[in-house]
């Protein structure tokens, strides 16, 4: 009898009630429980916890027992509110809307330029009943259900792509592999190898974005690979420590057979984190699947944060929502960033049909071309070609080379500003895209040596010019002339804010900045650009709007009064920290999209004098790259001057796009004065979300700093400290 009774314990056992999948996370996380605690207790992988809660699996007995037992007394300690269940979001596409090709609009240089749509909203979280689940095989039959009320469909989107740019790969105990897509979309995958992945992604799968300008090209579909999507496609899940070294599978390994075998090519790189699995174009159609895999550090913790420790349809809307407002990834999000430039201002165009009908692949106005150009000798950096007939060892000085950088410059504090109790930082929103906009820039011409120009500020271009007479103590501010406490505020000309001594090397923002403040200028040369145009615009805007979109999304928008945006930014990031770290993301791409404008070279027995394969690319332009930064640097002085001049308060230190000021306070506002109609210092930093703007970066007492620098005996820059106020010995050079 005991027998027939352990049997119907265990048929009721098999039916355990559980509740809904997101009510099985809401459970866990409200006991501060992680998926590694839980699995661990129930002696199941994380893996499968995981599917449990995303409910692409069930549990079974034994388990399901003892996991409905924990849902049910946690349920006691944790019983549902109208608070826990996630708001409905009438504003977001279930997948993001085929980007309409950009509209060519006349710029400053009369070169036509590429205006990009603007970001699509983000991805929602997949919540309740919210999941889709589709097929596009016949070895697992369904259909795609209609998208929940709470993610309204995208009506015009591409057919081609309907299922989003990307997958999150991810595989169960069994021999279930699930893709995660945008918008709760999650499609079986019936690929038993990844040869036939590839297969299946570019046939069946219907992944990939539109172009973003009509004369570029279709983005690639991409797939990202869990730790358990590697280990049931016969991949590492980790890179030993050579592979790593050589950031690639070492040739012979049993996936890169697979792949030969099935006529599929990698690139150069080689099979690394971010691999490209491509045939040769079949009647100028694309064949080509970009492969992620974060477990090999595809996803830099630098730029990504923890997005590679996210549950893949986490991660699903991290990057699709990345995707969606900035591009498919490409790589590291430097990589993207400068592919972006090319995205949006491709390199040529179709002709007119000549008098067979035929059109031809052209050079299209506006952008940098399809070939590279040579640098001017003084842009180039050490190492390049260019200088190889220099004697070994030699060190250029300003007067032989072009040095645009940002700035680190930092002084000891005034007595009187000893006597105030705070140190304010104030950082520039995006400030380097905020320079690339309207820059005029040199095109697909290579630079042209002149001898005692005149200088044109329109012209952009590198100019040999002494600057050592501007004098910061008496300058045009406005129209009017003003004097200042010139030793208390940084050269303009200079990244270390230190007068120049003579001749040197400034790219055109830089000495049109000397002529703005009031002084005469007269270049011995220069090396000048005669085709220009503002290249960049495009690619400013893109971000500007993914950047001003996700700080939306963050519960910070660009229309608050400043005491409302104060408040609003106090804890911003912790409101929904995925989109957090798209934020990151898209700052990076900024940052990291200009410095590969001048990308340097790295191992692979490269010698001084070499050419590196960079070289090779049209968008490696040095010039381009200190047209931006000088412009970033102006910004950034004449705002420090403008409220120098009104209100007589100066920086201690500045690092690249943050200054910090001594106050009475710790808030931004007891730096900036604003008035009764919010209005501060025109000409001046100014609160805000807006790109070019400010947001508070950090406060740390006087005393704080005056300890740090007695500790360490030298003038530190505090920006570089004042958010956290930690020094490390890395940071400070012991």
């Amino acid at each position: 009898m005991s027998e027939l009774f352990d049997a119907v314990d265990a048929l009721v056992a098999s039916r355990s009630p559980l509740p809904p999948p997101a009510e099985r996370k809401r459970l866990r996380q409200a006991h501060g429980l992680t998926l590694d605690e839980v699995a661990a207790a129930l002696q199941v992988r994380r893996a499968t916890v995981s599917g449990w809660e995303a409910g692409k699996t069930e549990p079974r007995p034994p388990e399901r027992d003892a996991y409905a037992r924990l849902l049910q007394q946690l349920a006691r300690l944790y019983p549902a509110t109208d608070a826990a269940v996630p708001p409905k979001d009438m504003s977001v596409p279930e997948t993001p809307a085929d980007p309409a090709p950009a509209v060519p609009a006349p710029s400053a240089a009369e070169s036509p330029q590429a205006e990009p749509p603007p970001g699509p909203a983000a991805v929602p979280r997949p919540a309740a009943g919210a999941t889709t689940r589709a097929s596009s095989t016949s070895r697992r039959p369904g259909t795609k259900k209609a998208a929940p009320a709470n993610t309204p469909t995208t009506t015009h989107a591409d057919p081609r792509f309907a299922n989003g740019p990307l997958l999150v790969i991810d595989a169960d105990d069994g021999s279930r592999v699930t893709g995660y897509g945008i918008g709760g979309l999650v499609l079986d995958v019936p690929a038993k190898s990844l040869p036939a992945l590839v297969e299946w992604t570019l046939k069946e799968a219907q992944l990939g974005a539109g172009r973003l300008h009509g004369s570029g090209k279709d983005a690639d579909p991409l797939l990202v690979l869990t730790e358990a999507a590697c280990e049931r496609y016969g991949l590492p899940v980790e890179l030993s420590d050579a592979e790593r070294l050589a950031g690639r599978l070492p040739d012979g390994h049993k996936i890169l057979r697979q792949l030969d075998r099935a006529d599929w090519q990698l690139t150069k790189r080689g099979f690394g984190p971010w691999a490209r699995i491509y045939r040769p174009a079949q009647g100028g159609r694309r064949q080509c699947v970009q492969l992620c895999i974060p477990s090999w550090d595809a996803l830099d913790p630098r730029t990504w944060g923890h997005a590679a420790q996210l549950e893949p349809a986490e991660l699903a809307r991290v990057l699709g929502t990345y995707a969606a407002r900035v591009m498919t990834p490409r790589g590291s999000t430097a990589v993207t960033g400068l592919e972006l430039m090319t995205a949006l201002n491709p390199p040529t165009r179709a002709s007119e049909a000549d008098e067979t009908g035929k059109r031809h692949k052209e050079h299209r106005p506006g952008s940098l071309g399809e070939h590279p150009i040579d640098c001017a000798p003084c842009e180039a950096p050490d190492g390049h070609p260019l200088l190889a007939g220099l004697p070994r060892f030699h060190q250029r000085g300003p007067d032989e080379m072009l040095f645009e950088e940002a700035y680190d410059w930092a002084r000891e504090l005034t007595d009187a500003e000893c006597m105030r109790r705070y140190l304010v930082g104030i950082d520039v929103n995006l400030a380097f895209g905020a320079a690339a906009n309207g820059a005029v820039v040199g095109l697909a011409t290579p630079p042209v040596h002149v001898t005692h120009p005149v200088f044109d500020p329109t012209l952009p271009g590198a100019w040999l010019v002494d600057l050592s007479h501007v004098d910061l103590s008496h300058v045009l501010v406005g129209k009017q002339w003003r004097r200042l406490e010139s030793a208390l505020l940084p050269s303009p000309f200079t990244p270390t804010g230190e007068r120049p001594q003579g001749p040197a090397w400034y790219a055109t923002p830089t000495v049109a900045y000397a002529v703005e403040l009031g002084y005469d200028v007269a270049p011995a040369e220069a090396w000048v650009r005669q085709d220009r145009g503002r290249f960049l615009d495009g690619w400013y805007k893109r971000l500007r709007n993914a950047y001003v979109d996700t700080m939306a999304d963050l519960g910070v928008g660009e229309q608050l009064r400043t005491p409302e945006f104060l408040a609003a930014m106090d804890g911003y990031r912790q409101r929904d920290p995925e989109m957090a770290i798209v934020l990151d993301a898209i700052k990076s791409t900024v940052k990291g999209g200009i410095g590969k404008l001048r990308e340097r070279a790295r191992g692979g027995g490269w010698k001084p004098g070499q050419p590196w394969p960079a070289l090779s690319r049209p968008t490696w332009r040095p010039d381009i790259r200190a047209a931006v930064i000088s412009r970033a640097r102006i910004n950034m002085h004449r705002k420090m001057l403008n409220l120098a001049a009104a209100t007589g308060q100066y920086p201690v230190a500045v690092l690249s796009d943050c200054a910090v000021y001594a106050a009475d306070g710790p808030s931004p506002l007891h730096v900036l004065p604003y008035d009764a109609d919010d209005k501060t210092v025109p000409g001046s930093f100014r609160l805000g979300v807006s790109p070019g703007m400010v947001k508070h970066e950090g406060t740390q007492t006087t005393l704080w700093a005056e300890a740090v620098r007695e500790k360490h005996g030298q003038v530190l820059n505090l920006a570089r400290y004042i958010k956290t106020g930690e020094v490390t010995a890395k940071d400070d050079g012991e």
